[in-house]
C-alpha cells in the first residue's frame, strides 16, 4: 500500500498553477484531503480532482473535538488548515503544507511537513516529470503568483540535475 500524505488546498493550486496536477496522481502515494475543506474550498472549482485520484478523509468525533482545541491554541492557520492538520495527526502521515504558519503549528504537533518543492523533486526523481518541464511549471506558478522559495528551488533544481 503505498503512502498516505494529507494536503492542504494551496499545495494542489500551485500545482495547478504550474500543471503538474495530473502528474502528482502519478506518484506512488496516496493524496488526501479533509473532506469538509474539499467542499468548502476546492468542490467549485477544483471537483474534478477526485477523478484524478484525490481522496476524501473524514475526522473522527475526537478528532473534531480536538481540532477545537488547535483553532484556539494556533492563532493563524485556518480552520480548514487545522482540518488537515487534524487529519494527518489522525491518520499518522506527512502533511503537504506550504502556508508557514500551518507548517508552524505541524511541527509543534510533531508532524512531518513536506511542501511543493518536496512534491516536484519526488516527481523528477519517480522519473514522472523531468527537471527541464519542473524549471517550466517554477515558471508558471511564479507567473501565476504563486509563493515559494524560488532560489531554494533552482538551486535544489540544480543539485538534482548535478546528481543524475
Amino acid at each position: 500500500m503505498s503512502q498516505l500524505l494529507i494536503s492542504d488546498a494551496n499545495i494542489l493550486i500551485d500545482l495547478e498553477d504550474g500543471e503538474l496536477i495530473t502528474e502528482l496522481f502519478k506518484l506512488p502515494f496516496q493524496f488526501q484531503v479533509p473532506d469538509m475543506l474539499f467542499v468548502d474550498e476546492l468542490e467549485a472549482d477544483h471537483g474534478y480532482l477526485l477523478e484524478y485520484g484525490l481522496q476524501l478523509g473524514e475526522l473522527t468525533s475526537k478528532s473534531m473535538a480536538e481540532v477545537e482545541v488547535l483553532v484556539n491554541k494556533y492563532k493563524q492557520p485556518s480552520r480548514y488548515d487545522c482540518f488537515a492538520l487534524m487529519l494527518a495527526k489522525q491518520e499518522k502521515c506527512p502533511l503537504l503544507t506550504g502556508d508557514q504558519n500551518l507548517r508552524k503549528a505541524a511541527e509543534h504537533e510533531n508532524i512531518e511537513v513536506k511542501g511543493t518543492l518536496w512534491i516536484v523533486e519526488a516527481m523528477i526523481t519517480h522519473q514522472v516529470i523531468t527537471i527541464h518541464a519542473a524549471r517550466i511549471a517554477y515558471q508558471r506558478m511564479k507567473q501565476k503568483g504563486r509563493r515559494l522559495p524560488w532560489d531554494v528551488a533552482e538551486n535544489r533544481l540544480s543539485e538534482l540535475e548535478a546528481s543524475l
